[in-house]
């Protein structure tokens, strides 16, 4: 496991593992942003939706891996979602994201 996976918390798990195991990858740049490049199996919520997508993301009773440019916005969403009661973690850029997401 990489520094940056222990520093973002995923509890032991690299973002490759989440993924293996079916957690859901949510990118919360804006749809600009989002539309210059993105991981191919991302969703599109921008951090000030995420309030609002709780109960319908929390219905997906699955990991979600949040996701942005370095990691500052994918942070604050992951931390929306836990205190929420949604088990996430900030996957932080969406590139390293994506490279995860190709070794499995």
């Amino acid at each position: 496991m990489s520094f940056f996976d222990r520093w973002f918390g995923s509890k032991g798990r690299s973002v490759a593992d989440l993924l293996e195991e079916g957690a859901i990858v949510v990118d919360v740049r804006g749809p600009a942003e989002y539309k210059t490049g993105h991981g191919k199996k991302s969703r599109n919520i921008p951090l000030q939706a995420i309030p609002a997508k709780v109960g319908s993301l929390r219905k997906q009773n699955r990991v979600i891996i949040t996701c942005c440019a370095s990691g500052m916005r994918s942070g604050k969403a992951a931390k929306i979602l836990n205190k929420s009661g949604v088990e996430a973690y900030n996957g932080g850029a969406w590139q390293k994201v994506e490279r995860a997401s190709q070794r499995g």
